[in-house]
Formats: C-alpha cells, sequence, structure tokens
C-alpha cells in the first residue's frame, strides 16, 4: 500500500493553502481533488472579495482568522505577484430606519479591530457620485483579488515544496485509527493511501465525506444545508470605484455590487436555500427571472440602473450548517482535541470569509495537529 505523510482532500482555496502548509512543514503531502482541475467548487463561485472582518462574533472563528488571513493574503499577493486591488468597500442605508444596523455593523468591527469611517450622505456621495444612501460605513481595507490566479500561486508553493495535487482521485471512504488512516481513494486507478495526517477540506463534500470514516463517532458528522447565492452582471460599465454593500441580512450580506479587477460589475448573490441533496446534483444555472428581484434591491442605492440591464452570470453554494431561519454559525475546524482520532482534521462550513481567511486557516490546522512552530 502507498503511503505519505499526509494527504488534503480538495483542491479549492483552502485545501491548497494548507497543503502548501503541510509541505512548508517537511511533510510528503498530497492534495487530492475530485475534479480535473483545482478549485472548481465554492472557490471559483465567489464574489473574489477580500474581506476586512466587519460582521463576524467578537472571539468566533471566522473573526479571528478573517483579520489575520486578510492581512497574511495581501502580502502573499504581493509576494507572488496575484493580481489583487485594495479598493474599499461601503456598506450603506438606504433609509434612516437603518441607521442602528449600521452602528451594529460599525461596533462589531471595532470588536474585531477593524476601524471604519462613518460617511454621511454628503460625504459618500463625493465618494461615489452615482450612489444613493443617507450614511454609509467606509471600509478600506477590504479588497479583490484573482481567485483561480491565489490558486495557482498556493499551488506552485505547494509543488515548490516537495508536495503534490492529483486530480480526478476522489476520496471514497477513511478507516481511521491511532496508527494512521487509510483513504480509499477512486479515479482510473483506485487504490488505498496510508497517511499519518489527513485534512478533510472538501467544502461541500465535507459532511458527506466525514460520514464516510470508519472509526469517526457519527456525533462529529453535521449535517449539511446548502444556500445558492445567485449573480448578474452589469452591461456595460458601472459608475462606481468600490464596492457598494447594503446593511446585512439574514444568511447573506444583501444583493452587493462587486467589481473584477478590469473594473466590471457584477450583482449578487442572493439566497436560495437548496432540498437536501448530493453536491454533485447541484444545479449552477441562474434563472434569468430572479433578476426581477435584484433591481429592486439594488435601485435602493442605485437608482440609475436601467431595465434590461442584468445579465445572468454565475452561482455559487455556501456550505452551510445552520438552515433557514437560523443564525449563522461559525467555521468548524474538528482535530483530536475534538474527536479523539490523532493526525485527522475536518473543516465543515467554510463559506465566506474563507477564501480571505485561508492563509489563516492553514495555520490552525497546523495548530491543531501541533505542527504549527515546528
Amino acid at each position: 500500500m502507498d503511503s505519505v505523510d499526509a494527504l488534503v482532500i480538495g483542491a479549492g482555496v483552502v485545501g491548497l493553502a494548507i497543503g502548501r502548509a503541510l509541505a512548508r512543514q517537511g511533510l510528503e503531502t498530497v492534495v487530492l481533488e475530485r475534479a480535473n482541475a483545482i478549485g472548481t467548487g465554492t472557490s471559483s463561485r465567489n464574489s473574489e472579495v477580500i474581506h476586512a472582518g466587519l460582521y463576524y462574533p467578537a472571539g468566533s472563528m471566522k473573526a479571528r482568522l478573517c483579520v489575520q488571513g486578510r492581512e497574511m493574503l495581501y502580502a502573499f499577493c504581493e509576494a507572488h505577484g496575484v493580481a489583487h486591488r485594495r479598493c474599499g468597500k461601503l456598506v450603506v442605508a438606504t433609509s434612516t430606519q437603518q441607521h442602528g444596523s449600521l452602528e451594529a455593523v460599525r461596533a462589531k468591527a471595532a470588536a474585531n479591530g477593524v476601524l471604519l469611517q462613518w460617511l454621511d450622505a454628503d460625504a459618500a456621495h463625493a465618494l461615489e457620485p452615482a450612489l444613493r444612501c443617507t450614511a454609509a460605513l467606509l471600509s478600506p481595507e477590504t479588497g479583490i483579488v484573482d481567485s483561480h490566479g491565489l490558486m495557482l500561486a498556493l499551488q506552485g508553493d505547494l509543488e515548490a515544496a516537495g508536495g503534490a495535487l492529483a486530480l480526478q482521485s476522489p476520496a471514497l471512504a477513511l478507516r481511521c485509527a491511532e496508527a494512521g488512516h487509510v483513504v480509499e481513494v477512486g479515479g482510473e486507478t483506485p487504490m488505498p493511501i496510508a497517511a499519518r495526517i489527513v485534512v478533510n477540506a472538501a467544502g461541500l463534500w465535507a459532511p458527506a465525506l466525514a460520514g464516510a470514516m470508519h472509526g469517526l463517532a457519527a456525533q462529529h458528522v453535521p449535517t449539511a444545508f446548502h444556500a445558492k447565492g445567485n449573480y448578474f452582471s452589469l452591461a456595460g460599465r458601472a459608475p462606481f470605484s468600490r464596492l457598494i454593500y447594503p446593511v446585512p441580512e439574514q444568511a447573506g450580506l444583501g444583493v452587493h455590487l462587486t467589481l473584477d479587477l478590469a473594473g466590471q460589475a457584477r450583482f449578487g448573490p442572493d439566497v436560495q436555500w437548496l432540498e437536501p441533496g448530493a453536491p454533485d446534483d447541484i444545479d449552477y444555472r441562474v434563472e434569468p427571472s430572479r433578476a426581477d428581484g435584484f433591481y429592486a434591491e439594488i435601485r435602493r442605492y442605485w437608482p440609475e440602473l436601467r431595465d434590461g440591464a442584468l445579465l445572468p452570470a454565475y452561482s455559487g453554494v455556501r456550505p452551510k450548517l445552520q438552515g433557514p431561519g437560523e443564525p449563522a454559525g461559525d467555521f468548524v475546524l474538528q482535530g483530536p482535541a475534538e474527536h479523539g482520532l490523532a493526525g485527522l482534521v475536518n473543516l465543515f462550513g467554510i463559506e465566506s470569509p474563507g477564501l480571505t481567511a485561508s492563509l489563516a486557516i492553514a495555520d490552525e490546522v497546523l495548530a491543531r495537529l501541533s505542527l504549527r512552530g515546528r
């Protein structure tokens, strides 16, 4: 039976960051990916925003790892030539009734060590003349990044450190034992691979994979919920230079305006809860009629949006651990301290700000494996 020091399951941005971190510890590391390319799931189906850390409860992993990861990500992008821009964003209130929500965002951000600037309507309009609002918060630390370029750079570091990527290699099951773990790997040549360390960073597939781990107690396998987010692109150029977010709503951050590195605007995501089912069965098509709801939301802060300007773009699915109507939860990282199995770490519910936090999540995994600082 083939064996390696470490197997990471999932070659999204978080799995690649973890594989890179393990390989840089001198461990023989292989990252397994079920698809035929890196980052085809949640990592390539998001807003590509580098979040500042405004919205997450103080003391949560999302708050801590977002703030840490944001600075690590900016530094990584600078060092590796990954395209990015610290463009800033405005969180906007479109009525005075929403000012309390803005104040709550500012207080939550301050508790996380993130400073925001309160702008009255005139100051916000001076920055973004097309914007209509009654007040706004300016976040100068928010940015955008080329997510695929980021993942290629992480893969490059992984391979430079002696690690490897195995595409079209789905992890089918895992036998957990104190002496080590055995992963049944599918693909063209199915085989078992033994590893002292296994990290489940399979995103949408992570709960089902945990359920296929023989030796992991059932109470450590969460129920998966899937919230689809649809995006629409703007025909023509938007008159904005910063990201524009409404005040947050349940399960998401509202229909916001983001920009890509070429300045093209897109709007989303909305929140569309999916029926329980396998991630492989998700339909990522964007129903054009969903744009009807977008127009009203966007015109609250950009009244000049013209009819017919929104075009279906793409969708992504958030790997949630809470269902409709439930408060948003934190990242879940289960290591040996939680489940009692040496060398195993399961990652669940790694939705936004997972991309921003990816490098910090990798360090957190090393800590759970008692490897950090080696």
